[in-house]
């Protein structure tokens, strides 16, 4: 019996030691949820053009002089899906401060991303790397990435996974760069 009691003991210890694990887990994943990671080099970011669904061209270097945020994304991302509705949101209170939204999807085609844009509807560009060429050229690890570029085009911010890109002190951030 003494055994019994031992094991149950020790199982409830475990639980708790696990539970309190990842809670603690949790509650950081949260906070970086919504944080942006300060780029310490902040290198000049690597231009590109690209063409969003209609056909008409984007270049990054056209954006200097304004804080442009730079998102790699997929249609068949979970996360991406989750962040788009919070990006357009963001986006619908950063023009006014003429801080332009850029996303790039990776690999994917018109069809692909006119399906995707039925359920999520947003009104910045959505670009096209078909070939995978401009993701190269940027130190992507995953997906979604989003970047901050400043208004000298240089990269200082870096979100790897999701965020509520709505968020007040996350817009408060991108508005200090201008």
């Amino acid at each position: 019996m003494k055994s019994m009691k031992r094991s149950v003991y020790k199982f409830v210890l475990i639980l708790m030691v696990v539970g309190s694990f990842a809670v603690c887990i949790s509650v950081t994943q949260a906070d970086q949820r919504q944080s942006l990671h300060e780029v310490k080099d902040k290198p000049l970011a690597s231009d590109f053009v690209l063409k969003d669904i209609d056909g008409k061209e984007y270049r990054l270097s056209q954006y200097r002089g304004t804080v442009v945020l730079v998102n790699f994304w997929a249609t068949w991302c979970p996360p991406c899906r989750y962040e788009m509705p919070s990006m357009e949101r963001a986006y619908e209170k950063l023009k006014k401060s003429g801080i332009i939204i850029l996303a790039i999807n990776i690999g994917e085609d018109e069809d692909a991303i006119f399906k995707f844009t039925a359920d999520y509807p947003v009104s910045f560009p959505l670009l096209m790397d078909q070939d995978s060429s401009v993701i190269k050229q940027w130190p992507v690890t995953g997906l979604p990435t989003t970047y901050v570029v400043d208004p000298k085009g240089h990269i200082v911010y870096r979100a790897i996974g999701s965020r509520e890109w709505d968020d007040e002190a996350l817009l408060q951030k991108l508005e200090a760069l201008r």
